[in-house]
């Protein structure tokens, strides 16, 4: 989609705000991305009362939304699933799949939930692909506006079969962290991950922007750690992790550089200008 207004300019009475995304979905695609949340945000699942976590956009079959509910259930038992999507039939075909903490509805970036609740996380993968770099602020303000006051919003892109994955994490007040995250015993080089930038960053992959000379420099960390690959792939990434927080601020550790994912601060990659 080419178009430059807005998602609420194109918004018509009463109907949902955003656009029908492709739809392509396939089971574990986002599996890298669940672990992650899981790890990161399993603690405040577990302290709310009754926590809702949204499935924004989840496409044309219920996989992800399924999956979701498993993952989180394993950190916040008390965790309910809704599956929200802006294509009436994808929620009709997707009905035969509810069952106990998991249900689907018709919406878009309004993130309609029963009685006004707030979502404890709203999960927004390949959703915002199709829209306009301009867009993608309005976008994200609607949705952390959303989100209840420890909220999450995680949105990002992935490749079709999830090997390759890079989101951004956003609480009630803004864009948080962004990570990356991989199948490494696919990985070439560590800038392969450019192709999965969200569309906030994707663009500013050129010459004087923070995430053109992150991808650089990861790169030639990742090829001058390349005697420990004898080591195995996560061995190098390991090292390369540790190479790379001399001059970059990352905020995790081995325990999450061991499962092919690096995380800084979106202030250290955030667009100039």
């Amino acid at each position: 989609m080419a178009s430059r207004s807005t998602p609420s300019s194109r918004r018509a009475p009463g109907r949902p705000v955003g656009s029908v995304t492709r739809g392509t979905t396939n089971p574990n695609r986002l599996r890298r991305m669940d672990r992650w949340i899981a790890a990161t945000h399993g603690a405040a699942l577990r302290r709310a009362e009754a926590p809702v976590a949204v499935d924004l956009g989840y496409g044309a079959a219920p996989w992800t939304a399924v999956e979701l509910l498993a993952r989180l259930r394993d950190a916040a038992p008390r965790v309910r699933v809704v599956g929200i999507e802006i294509e009436p039939a994808r929620v009709a075909g997707a009905k035969p799949y509810e069952r106990e903490g998991l249900s689907f509805r018709h919406g878009g970036f309004e993130v309609p939930l029963d009685g006004g609740a707030r979502p404890a996380l709203i999960r927004a993968a390949n959703v915002l692909r199709q829209y306009d770099e301009e867009q993608v602020a309005e976008v994200w303000a609607r949705l952390c506006a959303r989100l209840a006051p420890d909220g999450l919003l995680v949105e990002g892109t992935c490749d079709e079969i999830g090997r390759r994955h890079v989101w951004v994490a956003l609480g009630p007040e803004g864009a948080r962290t962004v990570t990356f995250a991989t199948r490494l015993g696919s990985l070439e080089r560590p800038s392969d991950l450019a192709e999965r930038l969200p569309k906030a960053l994707i663009h500013r992959n050129v010459p004087g922007e923070p995430v053109h000379a992150f991808l650089r420099d990861f790169d030639r960390a990742w090829a001058a750690a390349a005697p420990y690959a004898a080591y195995g792939a996560r061995q190098r990434w390991i090292r390369t992790a540790r190479a790379l927080a001399g001059d970059w601020p990352l905020v995790d550790g081995p325990r999450r550089w061991r499962q092919g994912e690096l995380t800084l601060p979106w202030e250290a990659l955030r667009p100039v200008g």
